[in-house]
């Protein structure tokens, strides 16, 4: 592992700067200031939860689009112009003074930050990387675990001392300062486009599948349940611990307390579920890598203590860092990955979707008083259909695998 990061670190580099910046338009860094930005503008819960859906909406449509664009550029030339946007976003966000413009600061926020950068640091792994592909997503998804550990509990100390605008301004120069240090570490791309042709792996049937070929297999659409419950329920989770808190009869502090073990094991659990995608295989291990959060849910939902929910922290850490790394290994090793940019950019799509209509769903069946611990069991339930689904539809699409993926 020593001798592979130093070889590597250029590259490897590269990507979790862009996971760690994607945190700029990722949920659990734009909720800090819901409070602050509904005041401003004087908005209903309703109103922000509103504006919130329709910019993230926005931004999945456009990504289906967008990121077929790393197919066709460069990193080192695609990266800049992202994190030059996400930088602009922030900026916006800390200036505007119209409520109107709220959902189109959004729509920025959401597509430069939590899509495009994010696509663009998993499609280069899986580009660059093929025996080593588990370690190397691994290693640059660990931007989100430091993001997410270090990003909120910074801002909220600061909004003590400063005006949250400063803080959006901060964003916006810290965003940009990563665009010399990137093309710093992509001074020489691993794979260069002139020989990228000849080094792209291959997927089923010894082929690379396009994104019409792709949508045509019925693996595909077995695959975008997990992808977007994962990304709906995972949030739903997060959005309602206030209401969790209030359920279990806590207080909302004894709840957060707990939360930062939650990036501590998402950050180990990467490292693991990388090192066995390289040792065990993407086939073996995607059907498993949804359990650890069904056993997350049960507990939400039925435990009242502190330590169970401790407990499902953990398991749901186990499928956070599991979810960095297996789902990319997953579309560039069956579909192989000279077109997996366009291919990606659908899950991406689905992913960011699924951040959106989640809080929704859930919010539309409390209104039905279907209350928050019932939908946590169901959620257990949606995710024990999808692995059954996703174990008939691996075991039958690894035959078509090249001799080595499958093996």
């Amino acid at each position: 592992m020593r001798e592979f990061l130093r070889t590597n670190a250029k590259w490897l580099g590269a990507g979790a700067l862009l996971t760690f910046l994607s945190g700029f338009g990722q949920t659990y860094f734009i909720a800090i200031f819901a409070g602050a930005l509904r005041s401003e503008f004087d908005l209903s819960h309703g109103a922000w939860g509103g504006i919130y859906t329709i910019g993230t909406l926005a931004s999945a449509l456009v990504m289906v689009w967008a990121g077929g664009l790393a197919d066709r550029f460069r990193v080192r030339a695609l990266g800049p112009v992202v994190l030059g946007l996400l930088s602009l976003a922030c900026l916006a966000m800390a200036v505007n003074s119209t409520v109107w413009l709220l959902p189109a600061i959004i729509f920025f926020l959401r597509f430069a930050g939590q899509g495009m950068s994010t696509h663009l640091a998993h499609v280069s792994m899986a580009r660059w990387f093929v025996a080593t592909r588990g370690r190397a997503l691994a290693i640059a998804s660990l931007g989100y675990s430091v993001g997410e550990g270090l990003l909120p509990v910074a801002c909220v100390a600061l909004m003590a001392f400063v005006d949250w605008r400063l803080i959006w301004v901060g964003g916006a120069f810290v965003a940009l300062a990563g665009v010399p240090i990137l093309l710093t570490l992509l001074r020489t791309e691993r794979t260069p486009a002139a020989t990228a042709q000849d080094q792209n792996a291959t997927g089923m049937n010894g082929r690379h599948w396009t994104r019409r070929e792709a949508l045509g297999d019925p693996l595909f659409w077995i695959m975008l349940p997990a992808v977007a419950g994962l990304s709906a329920f995972g949030t739903v989770f997060f959005f309602q611990q206030v209401l969790f808190a209030e359920v279990k009869g806590w207080s909302h502090l004894q709840l957060t307390a707990l939360f930062p073990l939650y990036p501590l094991v998402s950050m180990g659990a990467m490292l693991v579920w990388g090192w066995a995608l390289d040792r065990i295989g993407t086939a073996r291990l995607l059907p498993f890598f949804m359990l650890p959060i069904t056993l997350a849910f049960l507990l939400f939902a039925l435990t009242d203590s502190i330590f169970g929910t401790l407990l499902g922290l953990v398991a749901f850490g186990i499928t956070s860092g599991a979810n960095a790394t297996v789902p990319t290994a997953f579309w560039s090793e069956f579909y192989g990955t000279r077109h997996i940019g366009a291919i990606k950019a659908l899950a991406t799509a689905v992913m960011v979707f699924g951040s959106a209509v989640g809080p929704g769903i859930s919010g539309l069946m409390l209104d039905a008083g279907i209350g928050l611990l019932t939908q946590f069991q169901g959620f257990a339930v949606y995710f024990v259909v999808v692995t059954l689904l996703l174990t008939l539809g691996i075991r039958k699409a690894a035959r078509k695998l090249p001799v080595t993926a499958a093996s």
